[in-house]
């Protein structure tokens, strides 16, 4: 079953969320910054125009003009003060000029009374003399609304006050701030779906690692994590590894089953052999003791039965014990063997157990290789008796060796009856003895040991009435002589 996370079960503790989060708000710091400094930039650019000009302004009027221009200047001012609509703060004046006291009390201009924004503007400045003498322009309040103002001393003690609205500075600076806080708005809603599409697209192979976690888990070994389309090499490396890693618990697996399942069929079947001969050995022993072998040759034949199934049973623990110590990988003692030696030695052993049967042996000169003598004499006995258990006396038995392609062949072949593929598929099995023939079918569960042990291979070839040949493969190599 493939699970799927729903984006309202991650809720902000997925990366996806985590990682949207931390661009939105460095996004969103960056935009604040930004707006910061061009807001700053703004206010400073535009209030050093308004100062410009009022000083250009303070300084034509402390130098050049005489009092009737004054005079005609400040009744310009009052006449456009009194048209104007009064407290309408669409109709506020740009520009204000008053004339005051040293004391800072409003005087008549060209024969007008001050009006009320000259007073207002004259009793919004505190200390005209400090004002005239500042270098740079004040803010001030006038009727509530923002003022850059500075004043000028005439020659009879006047002080002459004039300011500019700087409503039409902040109010562009209030639309300029809306338009940034909207676009980065968008800006900020953009990069969030972005980010989200990215990432989800980015972390598709980690939510593939999941499931494929989850059906492993589930039981289903096979599942690996597949590549995607636009991999990124971090990730792609993960999954390289995760994969190795999967097929390496897959591989353990199979192996602990394989070799759970060998050892419970060998136990089993250790179980069964040993029973055997111990059954027939306490059946013989319970009838002497209860007096029913009276005669001598029921005696004897119930004690050479006894030995025999001794024997049988003796040499069943030692093949388990070769085949424990095989399982164990000992070391083994290597050196030079010649092959073609120990061919001609089984041969010889074969004929005089058996000397009506034909053997023929290809094995002239002298083939070398880098074995343990004892092991592959073993290999060669239990090959050879398992032709003298599991054929007829008189059926034929080629035994050769060769070296061809860096490898030495052993094979030892015969001409009986052969085996069905199945059981010629079972026949290294520990136990397996095909139609329940004789011996405790440990034979060539050695041999196949002990050539492994030795880093080579061997093989049957067989089929129903056409004999059976066993080829031991060998690595051809030789220690050098010192």
């Amino acid at each position: 079953m493939r699970i799927r996370w729903p984006h309202c079960e991650r809720g902000i503790h997925s990366l996806r969320a985590k990682l949207t989060l931390a661009n939105v708000a460095l996004l969103a710091l960056g935009i604040v910054a930004a707006t910061a400094v061009s807001l700053m930039g703004m206010r400073y650019y535009l209030l050093n125009q308004v100062d410009a000009n009022l000083n250009k302004t303070r300084q034509s009027l402390g130098g050049s003009l005489t009092m009737d221009q004054i005079d005609a200047l400040g009744a310009l001012a009052i006449v456009r003060d009194r048209f104007l609509p009064q407290h309408d703060e669409q109709a506020r004046p740009d520009s204000i000029l008053t004339a005051v006291d040293a004391h800072g009390k409003p005087v008549s201009l060209a024969r007008f009374a001050p009006t009320d924004t000259q007073r207002a503007l004259a009793s919004a400045v505190d200390d005209p003399r400090a004002l005239a003498a500042a270098a740079d322009p004040h803010d001030i309040e006038v009727h509530g609304a923002r003022y850059r103002a500075t004043a000028t001393r005439l020659a009879d003690g006047t002080y002459i006050l004039f300011a500019t609205s700087t409503d039409a500075l902040h109010n562009g600076m209030l639309k300029a701030l809306k338009l940034d806080l909207a676009i980065g708005t968008l800006l900020l809603a953009l990069l969030a779906w972005l980010t989200m599409m990215s990432v989800s697209r980015r972390m598709r192979p980690l939510e593939d690692m999941v499931e494929t976690s989850t059906a492993i888990a589930e039981g289903d070994l096979t599942r690996r994590v597949p590549s995607s389309h636009h991999p990124t090499e971090e990730v792609e490396q993960l999954r390289l590894a995760l994969n190795s890693m999967l097929h390496q618990v897959e591989s353990a697996y199979r192996t602990r089953e394989h070799s759970a399942a060998q050892l419970r069929r060998f136990v089993a079947d250790a179980s069964h052999e040993l029973r055997t001969p111990l059954s027939a050995i306490r059946g013989y022993l319970q009838l002497y003791d209860k007096g029913m072998l009276s005669d001598p040759d029921e005696r004897k034949r119930a004690w050479e039965r006894v030995l025999a199934e001794t024997d049988r049973m003796g040499r069943l623990v030692d093949e388990l014990l070769t085949l424990a110590r095989l399982d164990q990988q000992p070391e083994l003692r290597f050196r030079n063997v010649d092959v073609s030696r120990l061919v001609r030695d089984a041969a010889e052993d074969l004929r005089v157990q058996q000397p009506d049967r034909p053997i023929k042996v290809a094995a002239d000169g002298s083939v070398l290789v880098h074995a343990d003598e004892s092991g592959l004499r073993q290999v060669l006995g239990n090959l050879v008796g398992n032709v003298r258990t599991h054929t007829p006396a008189d059926v034929a038995v080629r035994l050769g060796v060769e070296r061809e392609d860096g490898v030495v062949r052993v094979c030892v072949a015969d001409e009986g009856p052969g085996l069905c593929e199945q059981d010629a598929a079972r026949v290294f099995d520990r136990f397996f003895r095909a139609g329940g023939g004789a011996g405790s079918g440990l034979g060539l569960a050695i041999v196949q040991g002990v050539v492994q042990a030795h880093g080579g291979e061997v093989a049957v070839c067989t089929s129903p009435g056409q004999g059976l040949a066993v080829t031991v493969t060998l690595p051809s190599r030789t220690a050098e002589r010192t």
